[in-house]
């Protein structure tokens, strides 16, 4: 791992920092190479069972890098094929986030903005300081957060991703709390302490339970109500044939804790 992200393992918990505080962690070529990396290795890794992703310094993330976007405008081998590349990577990169099998929390500080607010509402959880902005602000620039609003749009009342989007104006963190956007606001010096606790809690649980109820929670959307339940049905099967679920079942039942073996 470079410098630009750093993993730190706590157990079943791996935690990414963003690690480019000078320019506020901004998704530039190499941060999204590393991000895609990680993210690939991570699905291999059997021994981790959630990830964290937070931002060193002052922010989470303040999205693209622009100054690097605005060079290769002056570039004669880059333009129009290099910004469609750029979104379509930083797009795999969100599209790796709900297909780990780990459950992936951010931990949101100082401001997430344009496609640092699309990494929170990737995220599958979200803890956030109190005092934390977030926002789609790129049509105060002239550039509209297309492809932040995919995952915003997916997190947050249509009207209210609508009304970011088109005006570029914050919220904070007890708005992105009613919307939806985030699970928690803490104060900021509870922020990592409240967002491991929640990723030991769920990495707690049998993990083979939890990476298959991602993947269901992932697939059913979209589905027809019919669909959905019959999608989810033929997981259910699946899971009550397991032998730690028959062991959990029985656990429960005796008043005792389970032995699993995953």
């Amino acid at each position: 791992m470079t410098d630009l992200l750093l993993r730190e393992d706590i157990g079943p918990v791996a935690r990414l920092t963003l690690n480019s505080p000078a320019s506020l962690n901004a998704l530039s070529d190499a941060m999204l190479a590393a991000l895609s990396d990680a993210f690939a290795r991570l699905a291999q890794d059997r021994t981790i069972r959630v990830v964290i992703l937070r931002g060193a310094g002052k922010a989470f993330c303040a999205g693209h890098d622009l100054k690097e976007m605005q060079a290769a405008r002056s570039q004669p081998d880059k333009g129009a094929a290099y910004f469609l590349d750029l979104f379509t990577r930083c797009g795999a990169v969100m599209q790796a986030i709900p297909a780990l099998p780990q459950p992936v929390i951010a931990e949101v500080h100082g401001i997430a903005t344009a496609a640092g607010c699309q990494l929170v509402a990737t995220c599958d959880m979200a803890v956030a300081a109190e005092g934390t902005r977030f926002g789609v602000n790129g049509v105060n620039i002239g550039l509209f957060c297309s492809t932040p609003m995919v995952a915003l749009s997916r997190n947050v009342p249509a009207k209210v991703a609508f009304e970011m989007l088109t005006t570029g104006a914050f919220i904070d963190t007890t708005r992105a709390r009613d919307v939806g956007l985030i699970n928690r606001a803490v104060p900021p010096a509870d922020l990592e302490s409240t967002t491991l606790a929640l990723a030991q809690t769920v990495a707690a649980k049998l993990s083979a339970a939890v990476k298959i109820g991602k993947r269901a929670f992932y697939d059913q959307q979209g589905l027809s109500l019919a669909e959905a339940y019959a999608q989810t049905a033929a997981v259910m099967q699946e899971n009550m044939l397991w032998r730690d679920t028959a062991e959990g079942i029985q656990a429960f039942l005796e008043k005792r804790a389970p032995d699993w073996q995953a």
